[in-house]
């Protein structure tokens, strides 16, 4: 933290200070300080809109980055809403082929599947979700891209958490 409140104290672009936070985020969550990690997310989200507007790319990653650490928390509820709020601006700003998009609704749909909580009707949103980014990332991205591939691999344990529930 000292080389944000320094950066601070020395009068640092909002820019900057937004990248050291988001660093920092990203330090927390390889040490396993996940609440330090959602915080840091969190105040360089807000950080970010306030500064560029809610449209903007940066402020779309960082509303991402932001919904993963609250994930990683299983803080399901609040990354829902955060990514329900941030899809359709993504989809309007970036278009369905970015990769963007493509990786935040993935991110939605696990928010869906990996919910204890989650109704048929949310296991399969996910399944519908997944199999839609699957098709529109094997297109733009290719097979062999990790993205698609990471969405395989959720499509299989979102089809395989539907037919657990389904299945009396």
């Amino acid at each position: 933290m000292s080389r944000l409140a320094s950066g601070r104290r020395r009068g640092a672009s909002a820019n900057d200070i937004l990248a050291v936070q988001g660093n920092l985020a990203l330090t927390y969550q390889s040490l396993g300080r996940l609440e330090e990690s959602v915080e840091q997310n969190r105040l360089a989200y807000f950080g970010c809109s306030r500064i560029h507007g809610g449209e903007h790319e940066e402020t779309l990653i960082a509303a991402d980055n932001y919904a993963i650490s609250l994930m990683d928390l299983q803080r399901s509820e609040e990354a829902k809403s955060l990514l329900r709020k941030m899809i359709p601006v993504v989809r309007r700003v970036l278009g369905e082929s970015n990769d963007l998009t493509i990786r935040m609704r993935c991110h939605y749909a696990r928010t869906l599947y990996l919910d204890e909580g989650a109704t048929l009707d949310d296991l399969r949103e996910a399944v519908t979700t997944l199999e839609d980014a699957e098709r529109i990332a094997r297109r733009v991205l290719g097979g062999a891209n990790p993205i698609t591939t990471g969405i395989e691999g959720n499509l299989r344990d979102a089809r395989a958490a539907l037919r657990a529930r389904e299945t009396p």
